[in-house]
């Protein structure tokens, strides 16, 4: 379903199209990355959770980076200029066909290449009890299932939620006001602060792929809330501080406590999450853990628009230093993240 809205993308005949088929891909991209989060716990034991995370953050760094290289090597190869009646330039286009190739190549590969756990004999007769099912009773099942998960879940993950709301509310005004603020701190034009935000994106990702296994001894050895709040909070400077450097070269700085925080917010909750929840809902509990992310999302795309308008007086640098104060809110909720003494929790308090 992703791989199609993203073929499909450049091909919107109107804007409304485009945004519908935004919708779609966000929900499908979500769906397909799901199970890789759960598939750690699955595959890997509990003493490896941390590092098998962490390896995902490494490569989310990693294939973000790959991808903004690729843009420049697309524009050599098919063609990089604005046509002259204002067209979308070739290389957009293939830059969206190759990434639908792509995404689904790479699922395709894991689902043929990766043994599943054969299930036990317990599984099994639950596997057939259900297929015995009438047909709207197998449809109530994964939604009766999520009910039960929610009103189950830990008491740790609820807490998480409040750090989520805001960490990932703070990211999305980030991502939408980058450009728009060099166009103010750097007196850039569209362009210049398009390319300015794309360095921006390409140092904090070059950053990820390189701490974020140096960040497993140090969650083993201080406990990863610590390090997960230390993050949030270093990534809070570094959005304080982008709109007060005014040399394009100096600005890339922040983006190396940016990039400490996006490797480990990638990796640690889902491996305190993993260690806490039970092996059989694990799944379940990770599709939580991405509602988590899309549901600040969507409250920031409902609620922003007002706030930068009468609040923050349609300043970008001011929603800049909202999303740092968010990322504040969110580091102190981190360090208020706690665990019973459980023998099969996560240290996080250590």
């Amino acid at each position: 379903m992703g791989s199609l809205c993203l073929f499909a993308f450049p091909l919107s005949p109107a804007l409304w199209f485009a945004v519908g088929l935004l919708w779609i891909l966000d929900v499908g991209n979500n769906m397909a990355m799901e199970p890789y989060r759960a598939f750690v716990g699955d595959k890997l034991p509990e003493s490896q959770f941390s590092i098998g995370y962490q390896m995902q953050s490494l490569f989310v760094g990693a294939g973000i980076l790959l991808a903004n290289a690729s843009i420049f090597l697309f524009q050599d190869w098919f063609g990089g200029g604005q046509e002259v009646d204002g067209a979308v330039p070739k290389w957009l286009y293939y830059s969206f066909f190759i990434g639908s190739f792509l995404s689904i190549a790479t699922i395709l590969w894991s689902v043929l290449k990766t043994p599943e756990i054969p299930p036990t004999d317990q599984e099994l007769e639950e596997i057939n009890k259900h297929k015995s099912l009438p047909f709207l009773e197998r449809f109530k099942v994964p939604f009766v299932e999520i009910a039960h998960a929610v009103k189950d879940m830990p008491k740790f993950m609820w807490k998480l939620s409040g750090v989520y709301l805001f960490q990932w509310y703070a990211l999305f005004v980030y991502w939408q006001f980058i450009t728009p603020l060099f166009r103010v701190s750097l007196g850039f034009d569209t362009s210049e602060a398009a390319a300015q935000a794309a360095k921006m994106s390409t140092t904090y990702n070059v950053v990820t792929a390189v701490v974020a296994l140096v960040l497993v001894p140090l969650t083993m050895r201080f406990g990863g809330k610590k390090v997960y709040a230390l993050s949030l909070f270093g990534t809070a400077l570094a959005l304080f501080s982008i709109p007060y450097i005014k040399d394009p070269v100096y600005v890339l700085f922040p983006m190396v406590l940016f990039g400490i925080g996006w490797a480990a917010m990638m990796g640690i909750p889902y491996s305190m999450v993993s260690k806490i929840v039970p092996q059989e809902r694990r799944g379940v509990y990770m599709g939580i853990l991405n509602m988590m992310i899309v549901i600040p999302m969507g409250i920031q795309t409902l609620t922003f628009g007002p706030i930068f308008k009468n609040l923050l007086g349609g300043d970008s640098i001011n929603a800049m230093l909202f999303a740092a104060v968010f990322f504040v809110i969110a580091a102190i909720l981190a360090m208020r993240l706690k665990l019973s003494d459980s023998k099969d929790e996560y240290p996080l308090d250590a």
